[in-house]
């Protein structure tokens, strides 16, 4: 599950987008001034921060400053309405930058985005609480890694990439073992099975009577 730090000292701001994130299935853990984020992000693993500017003890940009090395997807969250300040923000290297007040639903696209584009950078595939890694060749869920046989993974993958879409049993076999169908797709349903069941997607992947299979969101 994506974990987000909030970091705002606004308690009904932060308890606001809490809700928000909680009903969107993010993870999240809340921070009031800089120093304790600083603290959290030391010492717990976030997928995405959202950084108020105007902070007690160390403000946003300077908390960004010190925390920019690791890497993590930030999206700055100021009451601020200058450009100068936003674009600050940005050169800094932060993904995003959103005024308050805002709409939950704003917030909730902008931190889509963020992960979209920094996972993209990473070679890496989101879907609910599972993570695949293309370039380590990993699956992970709920952060613990699931063993996966080659094709039970390039199949994963293939669903996920055409997430919503009904594919064919012959489809699913001329892109994940390459090859033309010549009549047999029990290969394919043994590696759906398994995959179900490896990944409690039972409900997720649909059998589309006649034709194949979708995973649904």
């Amino acid at each position: 599950m994506v974990k987000i730090l909030i970091v705002e000292d606004d308690i009904s701001i932060s308890d606001l987008i809490k809700l928000n994130l909680n009903m969107a299935n993010y993870e999240s853990r809340q921070a009031y001034d800089g120093e304790d984020a600083l603290k959290l992000v030391e010492s717990e693993k976030f997928d995405l921060i959202l950084l108020d500017v105007m902070l007690p003890k160390v403000d946003g940009f300077t908390l960004f400053e010190k925390i920019k090395k690791l890497n993590i997807p930030t999206i700055f969250l100021t009451a601020k309405v200058s450009v100068a300040d936003r674009v600050y923000g940005l050169k800094l290297g932060a993904d995003d930058y959103i005024t308050k007040p805002f709409e939950g639903i704003e917030l909730l696209a902008r931190i889509e985005n963020a992960l979209r584009h920094y996972n993209k950078k990473k070679n890496i595939f989101l879907y609910k609480n599972i993570e695949i890694n293309v370039d380590e060749r990993k699956v992970k869920i709920d952060n613990k890694d699931v063993e996966l046989t080659l094709k039970e993974f390039e199949l994963l993958l293939f669903l996920v990439e055409n997430k919503n879409s009904v594919l064919t049993r012959e489809k699913i076999l001329e892109r994940v073992w390459n090859y033309d169908y010549y009549g047999e797709t029990r290969t394919v349903d043994n590696h759906i099975q398994r995959i179900r069941k490896k990944l409690n997607l039972k409900n997720e992947i649909k059998t589309i009577f006649g034709l194949g299979y979708r995973l649904v969101d």
